[in-house]
This record gives C-alpha cells, structure tokens and sequence, in this order.
C-alpha cells in the first residue's frame, strides 16, 4: 500500500464583516481574530529535500491570499460585496484562490476558518 503526506498549517487574519440577513447581532459590524488551517497532501518527495513541500512556501501563499483579507471590512472585497463573508465563504474563497498557488505533485486537501477557538467551518472539493 501506497503512503501519503498530510502537511498542515496555520495562519490568521483580522477583519470586520456583518451577516447580511441574519436577524440577530451579526448583521451589525463586529469584527475577529480569525483563525486559518490550510491542509495539503501528497504521495511524492521532493528528491533533494525529501519534503513534499516547503512549510516556508505554503505559508507564503497562503500570506498572500489572506492578505486581501486582512485588516478589511469584508463586506467591501469584491468576493463578498453579494456573497456574505460568512467563515464558509470565507473557507470557500481562500481553497479557490490558493488552490492554483500549488506545485504539481501537491494537492489541497481542505481550508478551514474560526472565528474562535470553539467553532470552524471547514470547504474541500471532491
């Protein structure tokens, strides 16, 4: 049988966003310290290094997607003037942006994003 990798990391962003629709607190703006866990996996190494990817690498571009992200209004950033920012979208979003961003023998597993600790919505395509 055949083995794989699963690397993991995390990351985090702050912005601000309201819950079109709601009916409840989280249509007001408020905002969080959201947390991100991005998931890849693969079955071959790297020949030289003998890692499926550099961490270093995957965090960077990750970085670069959250960045469109980070310190914003969400409602504000093109992907969620009519989607809602909800942590789903928000999941959704960042998978399709960073799924491009990956060498060839690397696939992304999932994307997950918290709001706090106690709950995460979490987007992978089959």
């Amino acid at each position: 049988m055949a083995g794989k990798w699963r690397l993991t990391i995390t990351r985090d962003f702050s912005a601000s966003h309201q819950l079109r629709n709601y009916g409840g607190k989280c249509e007001n703006m408020h905002g969080h310290n959201f947390g991100v866990e991005v998931a890849v996996e693969g079955d071959k190494l790297d020949d030289k290094v003998h890692y499926l990817m550099d961490f270093k690498e995957l965090k960077r571009h990750t970085d670069s997607v959250l960045d469109r992200l980070d310190h914003k209004h969400l409602n504000e950033v093109e992907c969620f003037t009519e989607a809602n920012p909800s942590s789903e979208n928000i999941a959704r979003f960042i998978y399709r942006e960073l799924k491009g961003m990956l060498p060839e023998n690397v696939r992304l597993v999932e994307v997950s994003v918290s709001e706090k600790a106690s709950s995460k919505a979490t987007y992978w395509e089959e």
